[in-house]
């Protein structure tokens, strides 16, 4: 007898593609059937079958604060009760701009936009008008949403000229993208010193979340920084992951380093859409209406969801809030790697902030093409056992995962537990 889940899915792949509507939710990666979540509450989440799990995905990242946080839930009630758009200006946005630039040193202003996506999109179409430049540097295995010039990956870790990596993305969208290695300072040099005056910008994940964890290496980001200062180019930190999730001034503040433009969404809109970029005036004012650079969008600055952001930002900037979290999320990866030594299993975990990344090789990578050593298939066949055990973590190996709050060190040492059952069984 098929299970909820499994009717669901079927269903769904009648009407929409792949039945989901993101593509690693349909468990492509690590097989089987996704779970279709009918209620969360603090750490845990509920499918369609009933099955509780302890959940370390949060809506990938945005749920900080744990699932159906009180004070978000009464908030946007509230203000669902006024009005759910208007397509105008209202006072929340003010009050999350002042928010966010009193919070980032780096962010002089900032604009409201409805994702993560939206905000890469818009803060590089901005680079490129403020220095009249084409090219841009990202780097291979950073997501940085679903954008065309973005779409694009490097071949064996060689520079590329970009090569479009989806169907549907034209080569000349992507011809002036440069993929480079994450963390290879050498390479970053040639390149800046050869073509450093064409270049618009760089954009990074200052903590790579998408091809699993990967912290920056000693000096990556300051030489991004130097390098962008020396040739006038525009710095994009992309903190749509990092962002208020690895500290109180997001990576950039965690590192030390000041980008001239940050993108933002995930946990400023506390489990609803809202996104941001924000950083230098002398660049923010060359957007339309007050220069050549046009961005806009009919939902942008929602008042609802800009409101279940305020109040969850509001939470998280609280004196101790990071030291509490990055502790639990410690532990966590403390405890997966000791069991699994005790298993006799190559295995390693790292963690910065509330996020953390496991890893089925003898060390943490520092590379996608160290990522893509790791080893595969036995993450899924953990994958798996750890669902049978309750703990549900993003059904991908090239994912990082995510500690809220609501986590207690009870659910880390039932997670840690239900871990050294699975590692047994590997």
């Amino acid at each position: 007898m098929s299970s909820r889940n499994d009717q669901l899915f079927e269903q769904s792949q009648k009407v929409i593609p792949g039945g989901v509507n993101s593509p690693v939710r349909a468990f492509r990666s690590v097989g089987g059937t996704p779970r279709f979540f009918a209620r969360g509450a603090g750490s845990r989440v509920w499918d369609a079958d009933g099955r509780e799990y302890l959940d370390y995905v949060g809506s990938w990242g945005p749920l900080i604060l744990g699932h159906a946080d009180p004070d978000v839930v009464a908030a946007v009630r509230e203000a669902a009760g006024l009005g759910l758009s208007f397509g105008a200006p209202t006072a929340v946005e003010l009050e999350m701009a002042e928010l966010l630039v009193k919070a980032l040193p780096s962010l002089e202003k900032v604009r409201l936009v409805s994702s993560g996506t939206e905000a890469t999109m818009s803060a590089i179409r901005l680079a490129r008008g403020f220095t009249g430049r084409s090219k841009l540097i990202k780097f291979e295995g950073c997501y940085h949403g679903h954008g065309d010039a973005l779409l694009v990956k490097a071949g064996s870790g060689a520079l590329t000229f970009g090569q479009p990596s989806s169907a549907g993305v034209p080569p000349e969208v992507t011809a002036h993208t440069l993929v480079l290695d994450y963390n290879d300072l050498d390479q970053v040099n040639r390149v800046f010193a050869e073509q450093g005056s064409e270049l618009a910008c760089v954009i990074v994940e200052p903590v790579a979340g998408n091809m699993n964890l990967i912290p920056p290496a000693p000096g990556f980001l300051e030489c991004l920084r130097e390098n962008c200062t020396k040739h006038g180019a525009v710095l994009i930190f992309d903190e749509v992951m990092t962002g208020f999730r690895v500290g109180p001034q997001c990576a950039q503040g965690l590192y030390g380093i000041r980008p001239d433009l940050t993108t933002l969404g995930k946990v400023i809109g506390g489990g609803l859409p809202v996104g941001a970029f924000g950083g230098r005036a002398e660049i923010m004012d060359q957007l339309a209406p007050l220069g050549p650079v046009y961005q806009a969008g009919t939902l942008s600055g929602n008042p609802v969801a800009v409101t279940a952001g305020l109040v969850t930002l509001r939470k998280v900037l609280a004196p101790g809030f990071f030291d509490a979290l990055a502790a639990k999320t410690r532990a966590l990866v403390d405890g997966l790697a000791a069991a699994a030594h005790d298993a006799g299993i190559v295995f390693s975990a790292t963690s910065v902030g509330g996020m953390f990344g496991v890893y089925f090789s003898a060390r943490p990578p520092a590379s996608y093409a160290e990522v893509m050593v790791c080893d595969k298939d036995a993450f899924n066949r953990f994958y798996h056992l750890m669902l049978l055990e309750g703990v549900y973590l993003a059904p991908s190996a090239f994912e990082a995962g995510f500690v809220s709050m609501a986590h207690t060190d009870a659910d880390i040492a039932a997670t840690v537990d239900a871990a050294r059952k699975a590692f047994e069984k590997l």
